[in-house]
């Protein structure tokens, strides 16, 4: 595994940047095009691990798909919801949104399949999402562990059949598996009303659904724990632009704060559909200054890089949960992320990470099943291991702009999301 060693910034940060397409946009777009009726372009798409994969899926299924990785787009020909190939194999890598997605719209088709994945993917829940399309008519033969990719699926539509237009599922474990199932029911022609039988009912995710399923034509009618697609809906083809990664921009922000310095990410703005957004009210919290301005978001952080610790719930924008640990560690006073315990089952058990990682820096950091304590410490060099997961390297990594000596082990999962993430932080750096 590579590492790569934080170079401590020695001033305040002023710096404008820019951050790759929203993963969780682009991958939606290309599910959403690939079942339109017609040709669609996808400006600002992701290129990256996650979407490489799902882009790969596509073409393994049959979908001409033209890739355009200098100039951000790409074109996909949707075949108006019938799936070019009725027999194939696809492996959706470390992609939780494509190996999700992907296996709702195989669910329901005509055609019989072989969906797998990485060892990190094969280990993430989607028993739910299995049980939901079973129900509706899907089978599935898991080729290895039960409820777990790989799977051989026949799809519910097979030999003239339809499938089934009820369902209940249990999000509590991901919204993930709702997001696929909204997705996935243009396609039916039938329409689908989804019964939510947990107690988390929606989420910031599920909203970035429903608002690009509007943009591609097709609506979602949503009242409490129902969600209602009606039947002969189908997406629309044209141009989509994809938004640029708040979650991704939320790393420079945090920067600003952390060195009482000043970050503009550019194209990011307050209209954005990203959950992420709601970070930028924690730093306001944490007293920094937040702006748009013509080019985009500018936070600024408090004079000296000082700011208290903050009490938040997460649980809708949990994937800020590592950056606001990091800021934490150098606060004032102590922070306490609550309602966060759904992270345990992403990329790696990302409760545990944390607080496993903050201690190997000296931060006094205490677990709960579904929170964390933080306490200001004094933090220390060392090697923050990243458990091949993304977010966890490119949070710790912040800890290095004040901290010389901390090494990010396994630096290339970034990849994942930010394949020059470490690129644009030294520009940070020597701005």
């Amino acid at each position: 595994m590579s590492q790569y060693k934080v170079k401590k910034i020695r001033h305040a940060a002023d710096c404008t940047v820019e951050v790759p397409g929203s993963k969780s946009i682009t991958n939606r777009a290309l599910l959403m095009a690939a079942l339109s009726d017609g040709e669609c372009r996808l400006d600002g798409v992701l290129f990256s691990d996650d979407s490489r994969h799902f882009l790969s899926c596509l073409s393994e299924l049959g979908y001409e798909v033209d890739v355009h990785e200098p100039e951000k787009y790409a074109v996909i020909r949707g075949t108006g919801g019938r799936l070019p190939k009725k027999s194939a194999s696809v492996y959706a890598g470390s992609a939780g949104t494509a190996a999700r997605f992907l296996t709702a719209m195989l669910a329901v088709s005509d055609g019989e399949y072989v969906i797998d994945a990485s060892a990190q993917m094969r280990k993430r829940p989607m028993q739910p999402l299995f049980e939901a399309l079973t129900s509706m008519g899907a089978e599935f033969t898991f080729l290895e562990q039960e409820g777990c990719l790989p799977v051989r699926v026949k799809g519910a539509a097979c030999g003239g059949a339809r499938p089934g237009t009820e369902v209940s599922i249990d999000i509590s474990k991901s919204t993930q598996f709702l997001s696929a199932l909204m997705m996935a029911a243009p396609g039916t022609g039938s329409g689908l009303r989804i019964h939510i039988s947990s107690a988390k009912t929606e989420g910031s995710y599920i909203r970035i659904t429903m608002q690009m399923m509007q943009q591609f034509g097709c609506h979602v009618n949503h009242e409490g724990s129902l969600y209602e697609i009606a039947e002969n809906q189908h997406y629309r083809h044209g141009i989509y632009r994809i938004e640029p990664d708040v979650s991704a921009a939320c790393y420079f922000y945090a920067a600003a704060a952390l060195t009482g310095g000043s970050v503009l990410v550019k194209n990011v703005y307050f209209s954005s559909m990203q959950g992420d957004m709601r970070f930028l009210d924690v730093l306001r919290q944490m007293g920094c200054k937040v702006e748009e301005e013509p080019e985009g978001i500018r936070v600024t952080g408090p004079a000296g890089g000082s700011y208290p610790g903050v009490d938040v719930d997460m649980n809708d924008f949990s994937d800020q949960a590592m950056t606001l640990a990091v800021l934490a560690a150098f606060a004032t006073t102590p922070t306490y992320i609550r309602n966060i315990g759904h992270i345990r089952l992403q990329e790696s058990d990302r409760i545990r990470g944390i607080v496993t990682e903050l201690t190997r820096l000296g931060v006094k950091a205490e677990e709960e099943e579904n929170a964390i304590r933080i306490f200001p410490s004094e933090v220390v060099p060392g090697v923050v291991q990243t458990y091949e997961d993304h977010r966890m390297a490119m949070a710790f990594a912040l800890a290095g702009l004040r901290c010389d000596g901390i090494v990010i082990d396994g630096c290339e999962c970034c990849a994942k999301t930010f394949e020059n993430y470490f690129d644009v932080l030294d520009k940070l750096v020597q701005a």
